[in-house]
């Protein structure tokens, strides 16, 4: 049995891993990467032949976590993805909203290029594809184990992340070989979600760990900080702004504010502006599957109060209502993304980070090279939807509102394990997940901290052995309409150039060569 890392590997973002085992390939998430050089991992290659993979499961709808199952797909994955109804459900409206921003992009990085003289850009990609993984859609209910391939038995069990998250539990060939996939896991103490899910077994736990060398404040201490937080916001009666990802921490938000309300601290004449269409529609979802979160949520929604829905929201929709926000001077404004890379957030950003009243929030982890994460280490001056914007607006983190379990969440899940499985440490930056694994080996465990790229031979009672591999030299299909456009560009920039002699003497001979595989290539189309 083998086991390649391919993402998430001194980072949180892009999970991604493939199971081998008995000729059958399983791949468990299949992430997007955000932060730094995203652009550029995100359009390599995968490290593997998708066409050959046999079934994928997801642990969550987060893009960290599925948001690149459209490219695999694009490029020959044809088996099954399993993954509880309200994931299959959330990705559909991530995956959707991610075409349509990667499209505009394009778009946008088009029209520059071709002032510039350059080729196109195109996105990863789109709504086709989409529409192919969505009929490989296998939905699955928490407890059950089945059989995802042939001698591979799967059980997928409560994450307590978000709403449909869960942990894999997977055994594999005759000796039943046990591996647990945490995927993101919850806190011990949790408010919209469900604890996660108590396992005793395994020979080896991949766990994340994006928060593995430290604790989030107590749930009280949390309610007070956002408490102190936004009447400072308030006093200052200007823009409060608020980061936030759609699935879950949106939820949580709604939530808190309601709770404000309710003590008082936040009037329900104060304007609320959700901006975000998709935001809505993952809110749908969480009501519709109610049954899934804690009992705190169904409480509320028994006594037919909305715990998603403080006075004073307005839903906004349409783009031209969200740039009407910008001639409000006093309202909370929550907007994606979370890691403020994208979005509607973005144009907020943009309108109030020079304003020394504005005051942003984030509520959530910010990664490496994130927009978010370079205003919280202090950035002076940011480039925002490609214009540099001083830094001059307050800012505050709330970690404690995190759906991600803090270092004593996981080890307290950790020691949950009766059978001394290996832990193989994930999903976090270096620091983070090198903390993790060294609690981890101070209660007995053998803890390993993989790169990306990184594989393993798994086999009970015998240490792991890994090896770092590099990408395959397998090419990506070839977009053949994409470079059929590009040539069109090119034949025009060259047509235009030839009007000078000494330009048309100079590439003369790269001409000619050109022609002759195009003569090549037209034979072949003819057979």
């Amino acid at each position: 049995m083998r086991l390649g890392i391919y993402g998430a590997a001194g980072e949180v973002t892009g999970s991604n891993y493939l199971l081998e085992h008995d000729g059958k390939k399983v791949l468990i998430d299949c992430g997007i990467f955000q932060g730094r050089d995203e652009d550029r991992k995100n359009s390599e290659p995968f490290p593997f032949d998708a066409s050959t993979v046999d079934a994928l499961l997801l642990t969550h709808a987060h893009l960290d976590h599925s948001g690149r199952v459209p490219l695999l797909v694009k490029r020959g994955f044809r088996g099954k993805i399993y993954a509880t109804t309200p994931t299959l459900e959330l990705c559909e409206i991530l995956w959707r909203d991610s075409a349509r921003l990667m499209k505009e992009e394009a778009e946008w990085k088009s029209r520059k290029n071709r002032r510039k003289g350059l080729p196109p850009v195109y996105p990863l990609f789109s709504e086709k594809e989409i529409e192919r993984a969505l009929e490989m859609f296998v939905p699955v209910s928490y407890d059950d184990v089945i059989e995802a391939v042939p001698d591979i038995k799967v059980r997928f069990r409560d994450a307590g992340h978000i709403l449909g998250s869960a942990i894999i539990e997977i055994w594999a060939g005759k000796d039943s070989i046990k591996l647990v996939f945490s995927g993101d896991l919850g806190q011990q103490v949790t408010v919209l979600d469900r604890n996660p899910a108590v396992i005793d077994d395994a020979d080896y736990v991949i766990i994340e760990s994006t928060y593995g060398d430290r604790n989030h404040k107590s749930l009280d201490e949390t309610r007070e900080e956002f408490a102190s937080v936004i009447a400072e916001s308030l006093r200052d009666r200007s823009k409060v702004l608020i980061p936030t990802f759609v699935v879950d921490r949106v939820q949580r938000i709604l939530y808190e504010l309601n709770i404000l309300q309710e003590r008082g601290i936040l009037k329900d004449n104060v304007p609320i502006y959700f901006d975000s269409p998709m935001g809505v529609k993952t809110t749908e979802i969480y009501r519709k599957y109610s049954s899934l979160l804690s009992a705190e949520i169904q409480d509320k929604l028994f006594k037919n109060q909305d715990p998603f829905a403080p006075m004073g929201l307005k839903e906004v929709t349409s783009p031209e209502e969200s740039k009407k926000i910008n001639d409000v001077s006093f309202a909370i404004v929550l907007a994606g993304s979370g890691m403020a890379n994208g979005g509607r957030i973005v144009h907020h950003l943009k309108h109030n980070l020079w304003n020394p009243k504005a005051h942003v929030i984030f509520a959530g982890y910010q990664a490496a090279g994130t927009l978010g994460r370079k205003i919280i280490d202090g950035a002076r001056f940011v480039k925002v939807a490609g214009e540099e914007v001083a830094v001059k607006s307050k800012y505050h983190t709330i970690g404690g509102f995190s759906a991600h379990a803090d270092k004593d969440d996981l080890l307290a899940w950790a020691s949950n394990f009766k059978t001394n499985p290996t832990f193989i440490v994930t999903h976090g930056e270096e620091r983070s997940s090198n903390s993790l694994a060294d609690e981890l080996r101070k209660l007995g465990s053998q803890a390993l901290v993989p790169q990306r790229g990184y594989e393993m031979s798994l086999d009970r009672g015998r240490s792991t052995v890994e090896k770092r591999v590099e990408v395959p030299a397998e090419r990506p299909p070839v977009e053949v309409q994409s470079i059929l456009k590009d040539m069109d560009l090119l034949l025009a920039n060259i047509n235009d150039a030839l009007k000078e002699a000494e330009v048309a003497e100079e590439i003369g001979p790269l001409l000619m060569s050109a022609k002759l595989l195009l003569e090549i290539a037209s034979q072949r189309v003819v057979r």
